[in-house]
């Protein structure tokens, strides 16, 4: 019964196909006699009304600029990865092996160099054998690559799928586009287009991709076997996948040379030395995203500040667009050696075991902003069942592909010196500091007059008068808040915004009365920027990881600078690079020399959430951040083992501050060995220490603490508005917020370049 059935299908479908092919050759006929001879009166009325109604189509089908990869090259001019819609490599015929239109003609279009885009003998051909039970194309391969060209064109899905449809209407138009593209180019031309815009499976677009993807060798390069393998892919890439079907893929090959030979492309002793061997693949894994990139975060930063940057466009839909385009090579400031060291310092101390602690490091360059390493330990991925891999850049900003940010500790502490400094406060004013102090009388920016704050040192070993030279060395928190109250709360918070602090969720910096001891979350390239201020010697770098663009069509490369203006007095920003060299001499920084003169503040937040160092040499800045991914607040430092080590509190100096130094050691090593400016006399004795009970009037209650050490505020809050700066943060107010931050220290541990602005909007993931 069954092969009754078949047999009546057959009987059935036979008068059918019959039907097919007597309605093809007529319509071969007719567009034969459209093409060849129109003016010939035997065609007939119909067929001359069909030739006129068919040459009358639209056939000035424009060949686009092929969408390409944008390449990112580290600043040794090394290609480190890339970024496309479409990975693909534009060669020319020159730059490709001879095999290749060899094969393709062979199997696909064998009369390419007779016909004029349409070919009646070859539909006719086709038709037969389609009837006979062999599916056959009619198409030239001038035909196919008109659909490739209407489908790369296609701005929608119904666009594409348009132009890839199974109907009549839509064989009309690829055979008057394909007529009109004949007369206006060349066969080589239409060959060379052919072999870029082909899709070859495996994210492979364009000849010289595929032989990379499959053979990791140029189009140039292949043999009539790798030849026959490639070109046997375009009827059916996914079918005939080499790297996923193998079997399918040698059974195409081995058809592709047999039709080389039946053509006289190849000779029969040739082709069967090819048919008697694998496939010999040679796969290079797929690219065209940072996933595959060998620093696939600072890929990632890089793709996101190209959509926020005006180097591509002055509209982020423009940006978008020149990024799908591609055909870009973007030179960017990644140190490959910098990056190494950072690296390895990240996962030598805090290890990817499939742990959630992380450390996450970055490195400037003080005067240029030029994003030198962006570094973490925690592996790029998207596998949640994985707590060792992540997406996120744990480094920058939310904006830029990063968190929310992390509380920075007594990292903090340096702006409050910078305002001291600054409103002519010298390193000998002194203040008891006793181990537990209350403060009052601080107002917020907006003259709000702010609830008694408490606040405590980690140990009495801390407690007793300090000037500003030995609170800076113990990084005395009872010290640093009486210094902020002296200096102001506005003033500290309007420092920090002018060396270039910002919040790296994007809200406005809120003043509270903790903001010395670090209570806003920020991201490591923040901090890392804001400390390069100091090391340029008050001139701030808006950070930027690239130097210039360069297009493949001949126009001029965009060359790119970071915008920096002087935001900190010179001498302001001397002094404080004096001060922070003390953690190193008997401070929380103990230890962690560099072999050069280097600054650096340790930063440990209340309930030790996470552990920051900060610190820089004249020529590279950076700053380390370690804690938890779910939350530090949630899951802190405390009874941890990290890397085998067990720590009962991890502070900014027994943690961050060994990444940052064996970062800084083998980042510096090729650098001079600068040293800073000497100490300004206006600050007084740059040798100023303790004194003997002194107090310079920090005023306050300093008997026992009252509360808890945060208490949360219970009145709305000013956000900073800052005065005599280059930049002004959202006037609105932040409500209701709280802020709560601690500090707990060890003791003894080609063309000139144009700046380029930044839009403030959030690209598309």
């Amino acid at each position: 019964m069954a092969g009754s059935r078949g047999r009546g299908t057959v009987r059935a479908g036979r008068p059918r196909a019959l039907a097919r092919l007597l309605g093809v050759s007529v319509l071969a006929g007719v567009l034969a006699a459209a093409l060849v001879l129109p003016w010939v009166g035997a065609v007939g009325v119909l067929g001359r009304d069909t030739a006129a109604l068919f040459m009358a189509m639209p056939a000035d089908l424009k060949v686009p600029h092929l969408s390409e990869r944008v390449v990112l090259t580290d600043v040794e001019g090394r290609p480190f990865g890339e970024i496309a819609e479409r990975e693909r490599e534009v060669v020319s015929l020159d730059e490709v092996s001879p095999w290749v239109p060899a094969a393709l003609l062979a199997v696909e279009d064998d009369r390419f160099h007779e016909h004029h885009g349409f070919d009646p003998r070859g539909v006719l051909r086709a038709a037969v054998l389609t009837v006979l039970g062999d599916t056959q194309g009619g198409s030239t391969l001038t035909q196919q690559y008109v659909k490739n060209l209407l489908i790369e064109s296609a701005d929608t899905e119904e666009e594409a799928a348009r132009a890839s449809e199974r109907s009549l209407a839509r064989k009309l138009v690829e055979l008057r586009y394909a007529v009109g593209l004949e007369r206006r180019l060349s066969k080589d031309e239409i060959l060379e287009g052919y072999l870029n815009l082909a899709y070859f499976g495996a994210g492979a677009h364009g000849i010289e991709i595929a032989a990379r993807r499959y053979f990791s060798a140029p189009a140039a390069d292949l043999d009539p076997g790798q030849a026959a393998t490639l070109v046997g892919l375009v009827r059916a890439p996914s079918y005939y996948d080499p790297l996923t079907n193998p079997e399918a893929a040698r059974e195409r090959r081995d058809l592709v040379l047999e039709r080389m030979v039946a053509v006289g492309r190849i000779s029969r002793a040739e082709a069967d030395g090819y048919l008697d061997r694998g496939l010999g693949l040679a796969p290079t894994p797929r690219g065209g995203s940072c996933y595959h990139s060998e620093y696939p975060f600072f890929c990632d930063y890089v793709t996101r500040w190209l959509l926020r940057a005006d180097v591509l466009g002055d509209t982020e839909e423009e940006r978008l667009a020149a990024m799908r385009q591609g055909g870009i090579t973007v030179r960017t400031t990644l140190d490959p050696r910098v990056q190494a060291a950072a690296q390895e310092a990240v996962d030598r101390h805090v290890p990817s075991d499939g742990s959630t602690r992380f450390a996450a490091e970055a490195v400037v360059e003080p005067g240029t902003g030029q994003v030198r390493a962006l570094a973490q330990n925690l592996r790029y991925g998207f596998d949640e069942a994985d707590p060792g891999t992540t997406a996120i850049n744990l480094a920058v900003d939310r904006r830029d592909g990063g968190t929310t940010g992390y509380q920075a500790g007594s990292t903090f502490k340096t702006f409050t010196l910078a305002a001291a400094l600054d409103a002519g406060i010298g390193y000998g004013t002194s203040f008891r500091s006793p181990g537990t102090i209350s403060i009052s009388g601080l107002r917020n920016c907006d003259g709000g007059r702010m609830e008694p704050w408490d606040v405590r040192n980690v140990g009495e070993s801390s407690s007793g008068p300090h000037t500003m030279v030995s609170a800076t060395r113990g990084s005395v928190n009872t010290y640093f808040a009486q210094l902020q109250r002296k200096v102001g709360l506005c003033e500290t918070a309007t420092m920090a915004e002018r060396a270039g602090v910002h919040r790296a969720d994007g809200e406005p910096l809120g003043v509270w009365s903790s903001f010395t001891l670090g209570d806003q979350e920020v991201s490591p390239l923040t901090l890392a920027a804001a400390y390069a201020t100091f090391a340029a010697r008050g001139v701030h770098c808006v950070p930027v990881p690239v130097t210039a663009v360069a297009t493949g069509d001949g126009r001029e490369d965009v060359a790119v600078e970071a915008e920096c203006e002087r935001r900190v007095e010179q001498r302001v920003a001397d002094g404080v690079n004096h001060l922070l060299q003390e953690p190193f001499d008997g401070g929380t920084a103990n230890g962690l020399g560099i072999g050069r003169p280097a600054a650096g503040k340790t930063g440990t937040t209340d309930g030790a959430a996470y552990a920051w160092f900060a610190g820089y040499t004249p020529n590279l800045a950076a700053a380390v951040a370690v804690g938890d991914v779910r939350g530090g607040e949630r899951h802190p430092l405390q009874n941890v083992t990290i890397g085998g080590r067990y720590y009962g509190i991890v502070y900014g100096g027994t943690l961050p501050g060994p990444i940052w130094r064996d970062t800084m050691s083998g980042a510096t090593a090729s650098l001079p060995a600068e040293g800073f400016a000497g100490s300004p006399t206006a600050f007084g004795d740059p040798d100023a220490e303790s004194p003997d009970g002194e107090d310079d009037g920090g005023g306050g209650d300093s008997g026992p603490a009252r509360g808890p050490i945060f208490p949360t505020m219970a009145r709305p809050l000013g956000t900073l508005s800052p005065r005599g700066t280059s930049e002004t943060l959202s006037p609105r107010r932040t409500l209701g917020r709280s802020r709560t931050a601690g500090k707990r220290e060890t003791l003894g541990a080609p063309r000139r370049p144009r700046a380029v602005r930044v839009a403030p909007v959030t690209p598309a993931t």
